[in-house]
């Protein structure tokens, strides 16, 4: 049987790193790619340890996943691992990418506010890297028919978090290429989603400003008296990958335990049962 391959965007931490150990539990090897500096690489080989726990193939790239060279040079060596017989395929593309800047849009002094090179890096890297992998798994033949593309969105696509401004324009973008990318590989039997987490505690999470107050805030309206984990989103797309899946294809799909159809802050759901 054909080696099952994830190929995870941001695969040290947060969604990614969960993401590449649950699939790994489930007979996917990982091509992992992430940007750690020394402080934060013991993070990452845990990762690699409990993939290679579960039998299966780690190899990790440490690069700046929005780089243009950088993501034609680690497509090209993935397609050089590949050359076998069997010319096994990458069956999933996973983006979870979060490196954006937290400016507000309006200050009075411009040095406080977003710039152009930031807003513009904060698409690229969060948005556009999505379809240039995507192009280059696709034009090197490495994507495999009916494989699973999946991108971590967050409720503030469409609605307002303070100085999430520019990654809120991202996630919107991100999503808009999900749905593109729904229906021009939709021949291929590719299914393409956006997976909206709810509030989690995450490292990229706590570097919004005011974070604290949106987990209490989460916490109070989730029905089920907690946060979500990214071992939570990661059951999910374990469970999209499923050929059963095979249907559900450019939307975005909410695990959150019902987090974000309460709009109140009030008594628990489970209080309130009582």
């Amino acid at each position: 049987m054909e080696q099952k391959w994830a190929l995870v965007l941001g695969a040290s931490s947060g969604f990614g790193g969960a993401s590449a150990v649950e699939l790994s539990k489930h007979g996917f090897s990982i091509f992992g790619v992430h940007l750690d500096r020394q402080a934060t690489m013991p993070n990452v080989h845990q990762v690699i340890k409990k993939i290679e726990r579960n039998s299966q193939k780690a190899i990790f790239f440490n690069i700046n996943a929005a780089d243009q060279i950088k993501i034609y040079d680690t497509l090209d060596e993935i397609k050089e691992r590949f050359t076998t017989k069997d010319h096994p395929h990458v069956n999933v593309l996973m983006h979870s990418l979060a490196f954006g800047t937290l400016k507000p849009f309006i200050t009075k002094d411009p040095n406080n506010c977003v710039s152009p090179a930031q807003m513009s890096m904060t698409l690229d890297v969060m948005a556009n890297s999505l379809v240039y992998w995507t192009q280059g798994l696709i034009q090197r033949d490495l994507f495999a028919q009916g494989g699973r593309i999946f991108a971590l969105t967050s409720a503030g696509s469409h609605s307002v978090i303070p100085n999430y401004g520019a990654v809120s324009a991202a996630k919107a973008a991100l999503e808009s290429h999900i749905r593109q990318l729904a229906v021009e590989l939709g021949p291929m039997q590719i299914t393409c989603n956006s997976i909206m987490a709810g509030v989690t505690d995450t490292p990229a999470g706590n570097k919004i400003p005011l974070f604290d107050k949106m987990m209490n805030s989460a916490k109070m309206k989730n029905p089920h008296n907690r946060l979500t984990t990214p071992e939570d989103v990661a059951k999910a797309i374990v469970l999209l990958c499923d050929e059963k899946a095979d249907w559900i294809s450019g939307n975005v799909l909410g695990v959150d335990g019902g987090e974000y159809i309460v709009n109140y802050i009030g008594e628990r759901t489970s209080q309130i049962i009582k």
